[in-house]
């Protein structure tokens, strides 16, 4: 049995977060024992993934706070649970993770990079001390996984050299996210909606990354140019953009949701779906809607190109009059143009992105991490 335990920074819904939950779910349990450790607390997924039987410990970091008591907590699980294999998600779990196996004797230790380009002028002074702090240790894992193509690029040219890079994309659940033509007309009667309203998605959490105002300027352009569309914003604290939103004279025409605890209720009932990220990996949200029929939109950020394919539009970055350009041109597509690009967009993902092939993608690579340390160990002794 190869015992994996996976550290991350936190458990709030974002990508990472979500494709980790998926790899616990897709990983054969009769070969491998999962074990989650957050930096942080249980966040918004963490009874979803106890709920499946993994078992789960929280550090109680506070973000932004640097905690060596942290470290201390995080060597001793390492030693208590005795792993075969370290994974870590994000940067911050990324760093604690390997000072904790430095410390603790020799796990095979993995790091798992989610994004691409990131500007970091707009986080703390902190982040951008560990991504430095990283480029230097890039050499102590015996892996590094990326999900996109664009992410190991990016991180090569910060100076990462890790002894393997393997690129591993995002899967999806195409069960659980898949077109249901009864959605729409369900979101209409609730938000009273007319029929031939085109509804407009964003679904990502407040974050710099995100360029929200981009969207929303965007989203200016098209209400100005007439069309009859909506939006909505989805993910955690986006109803603090409710200033933003009536700065624009967008408050009849903007819904502020928050966090969504089942977003594949949500995607299959709206018409478009939306990114204007400025750094991004390999985007869940894109795959999400594709999976559900929906054409999208995004900037051209990661893999987003590679992923959407001739089935949607991708766009420069921080141009709200192309955003806009590209919103107009699926709205006036009409119902049909819409339809047949949504069509496309499930089939590509069917293809190239269902879960059991990434995760078995993941079997194979731990799988391998181990017979490689069982054959070192026999031979040192």
């Amino acid at each position: 049995m190869i015992r994996i335990i996976h550290v991350i920074s936190g458990l709030d819904t974002g990508g990472a977060e979500v494709m980790l939950v998926k790899v616990l779910q897709g990983l054969d349990r009769a070969r491998f024992t999962n074990i989650v450790i957050s930096l942080t607390d249980r966040g918004q997924l963490g009874e979803q993934i106890e709920a499946s039987g993994i078992a789960l410990h929280t550090l109680g970091m506070k973000r932004g706070c640097p905690n060596l008591s942290a470290l201390v907590r995080l060597r001793r699980l390492f030693t208590t649970l005795q792993p075969t294999i370290v994974q870590s998600w994000l940067y911050h779990a990324d760093l604690l993770s390997t000072l904790a196996v430095k410390v603790s004797g020799s796990p095979i230790l993995v790091w798992n990079l989610r994004c691409s380009h990131m500007d970091l002028t707009g986080y703390s002074r902190l982040t951008r001390v560990v991504q430095r702090m990283l480029v230097w240790l890039s050499h102590v894992p015996v892996a590094v996984i990326a999900n996109s193509v664009a992410g190991r690029q990016q991180h090569a040219r910060l100076g990462y050299r890790p002894r393997r890079w393997v690129v591993i994309p995002n899967g999806f659940d195409l069960q659980r996210f898949r077109p249901d033509r009864s959605a729409r007309a369900a979101i209409r009667t609730e938000w009273g909606l007319s029929d031939d309203t085109v509804l407009v998605a964003f679904i990502a959490r407040v974050d710099p990354m995100k360029d929200h105002a981009t969207f929303l300027d965007a989203a200016k352009r098209v209400v100005d140019s007439k069309r009859k569309a909506h939006f909505v914003l989805v993910g955690k604290d986006t109803e603090t953009l409710a200033p933003s939103v009536a700065k624009r004279g967008l408050t009849d025409h903007v819904l502020l949701l928050g966090h969504h605890g089942h977003i594949e209720q949500l995607l299959p009932g709206v018409d478009v779906g939306c990114l204007s990220s400025l750094g991004e990996g390999f985007p869940n949200v894109l795959g999400e809607a594709m999976a559900c029929g929906i054409p999208c939109i995004s900037t051209d950020v990661g893999d987003a190109r590679d992923i959407i394919g001739d089935t949607g539009l991708v766009v420069p970055l921080r141009d709200p009059a192309s955003l806009a350009g590209a919103m107009t041109d699926l709205i006036d597509r009409g119902p049909a143009g819409r339809a047949k690009l949504g069509y496309a967009a499930r089939v590509r993902i069917e293809a190239e992105y269902a879960l059991p092939k990434v995760a078995e993608w993941y079997e194979v690579l731990y799988t391998e991490l181990a017979a490689q340390s069982r054959s070192s160990r026999e031979r040192m002794g």
